[in-house]
């Protein structure tokens, strides 16, 4: 008896395995669920990055460090639940702190 999977196509154009195996079928389901999840937060640490980098290029102190604040906030936070690497959190912190400190000179 062979329990390989059966391959289709689904929404994307992804590659997707359909399980026979109950359990490994809601496996996949859950995966599908926390992968959304995952991509929406790092969807959102990359816009709140985007938003700093535009408040940057507007000059406006307060909205600067407003935006600083946020987006190092959604950095560790995508850090804290390993979605991006610590190193990679902290080069991007320290790009930002970079930006900010150069705005502040100005």
């Amino acid at each position: 008896m062979s329990f390989a999977a059966k391959t289709t196509f689904s929404k994307g154009d992804s590659l997707r395995s359909m399980a026979n195996i109950k359990s490994s079928a809601k496996r996949a389901q859950l995966i599908e669920k926390i992968t959304a999840k995952n991509r929406a937060a790092k969807s959102l640490m990359k816009t709140n990055i985007k938003k700093f980098d535009n408040a940057v290029t507007g000059n406006d102190p307060e909205a600067i460090q407003s935006a600083y604040k946020i987006a190092v906030k959604t950095v560790d936070r995508a850090a804290t639940k390993n979605l991006i690497h610590k190193n990679k959190a902290a080069r991007r912190k320290s790009a930002m702190a970079r930006k900010l400190n150069a705005a502040a000179g100005k």
